[in-house]
């Protein structure tokens, strides 16, 4: 069988079509003839299910079993069936994805392709709310808004003490203090101070939202479980057992993730907050991803990047090389993976899918790139060396 190359999960529908017809003995309940038949194909031994297979050779699915045949008839594989439904996927995420709608399939290969926006003094978190972009500082103690489709600075919100971590959620955008506070945003008011709407936490570094309650990483070795309401302030729990200095967190839809940077492990909690597994990851694991399958853990001393499944916590890969150099934090944007590179001026990417590197590409010197994250279309980068925001 002459494939190419596929990713994952697609068009369920056309995969059991396709996997039927290359059966043996598989029966036709359609014809090719009709008032609206599809356009021509190859393949001379096709006489029936012809949209289905039309469509399979159009959008990449499959070549057939030579330049004039599709094997109707032919045992498939595993190796072929595997070929089959990630190639599907492949296709449906590139053809489905707002860079596609956009005309947006390309990356910035320099420094000079970026287009940089100057936020505030050492900007480090970033987060997208589908059409603007959220910064915040430790230093600056305001969160800029910048809008994401041209990267204009539109408004900054103000009284921030030590922001950090940002999240989008329930039409607010939270901002964790490493004074101890949780701040809350309303961007369909008009800028001003920042409410706040929790105290008494750890010192903040990373937020998670699982649905119901925002979860916060804190560096003095806790979590704070906070718990949204219509008053103020919001109640909260703060968990420190097991735990030593947490930055980032995530939610995989089951479970909250943290990365432990003092004792290089990426911990498992339950609803509580208690820890179910532990996972030795690099030294000083710091800000992961998820990528709706598998965690991303970018720890910046060793210079790796740990895959991790997170329905088992397996340890698929330990990624090295591709210019990582300090990696500190990793974005997704539905294909591609991006790590910051703290220590060496530059962000690497790799294939979501399977893992393969795609590359490095150099923010310039001295710009220390720190925070990320991606609107869907593009990756967002936080220049902590030039205090700008960079869209790649």
């Amino acid at each position: 069988m002459k494939m190419l190359r596929a990713v994952s999960l697609g068009a369920g529908v056309l995969i059991l079509i396709l996997l039927s017809l290359r059966m043996q003995g598989a029966h036709a309940d359609t014809t090719c003839a009709g008032a609206n038949p599809p356009p021509p194909i190859p393949f001379n031994d096709v006489t029936s299910f012809c949209r289905e297979i039309a469509q399979a050779f159009f959008t990449g699915l499959t070549n057939g079993t030579s330049p004039t045949t599709y094997g109707a008839t032919l045992t498939t594989t595993r190796g072929e069936m595997a070929a089959f439904i990630t190639r599907t996927q492949d296709s449906a995420l590139k053809r489905g994805s707002r860079r596609a709608a956009l005309n947006q399939f390309w990356t910035p290969k320099s420094a000079s392709a970026l287009a940089l926006t100057a936020v505030m003094l050492n900007p480090i978190g970033v987060q997208s709310d589908g059409a603007d972009l959220w910064v915040s500082s430790t230093n600056a103690n305001f969160v800029a808004r910048v809008r994401a489709s041209d990267g204009k600075l539109l408004d900054a919100w103000t009284d921030t003490v030590g922001g950090k971590g940002v999240l989008v959620a329930m039409g607010y955008v939270f901002i964790a203090g490493n004074s101890g506070n949780l701040y809350r945003i309303d961007p369909r008011l008009p800028s001003g101070p920042v409410v706040t709407v929790a105290t008494s936490l750890g010192k903040g570094e990373g937020l998670a939202f699982d649905g119901s309650r925002i979860w916060m990483a804190n560096l003095d070795g806790s979590v704070s479980i906070i718990t949204p309401s219509a008053t103020l302030p919001y109640q909260s729990v703060t968990v420190s057992t097991g735990f030593v200095s947490l930055l980032g967190i995530l939610y995989d839809g089951s479970n909250i993730w943290t990365a432990d940077a003092q004792d290089a492990l990426l911990k498992k909690l339950d609803s509580n907050g208690a820890i179910l597994q532990s996972i030795p990851v690099g030294a000083n694991p710091l800000f992961p991803v998820f990528d709706g399958t598998n965690i991303w853990v970018p720890s910046r001393t060793a210079n790796t990047v740990t895959v991790i499944r997170a329905s088992t916590g397996v340890v698929l890969a330990t990624l090295s090389g591709n210019g990582l150099n300090g990696p500190t934090m990793a974005a997704f944007d539905g294909q591609r993976v991006l790590v910051t590179n703290f220590l060496g001026d530059s962000v690497s990417l790799w294939n979501a899918a399977d893992l393969s590197a795609l590359g490095s590409v150099s923010t310039g010197a001295g710009t220390a790139p720190l925070g990320a994250c991606s609107d869907g279309i593009n990756f967002w980068i936080t220049l902590d060396g030039t205090d700008k925001l960079a869209r790649f």
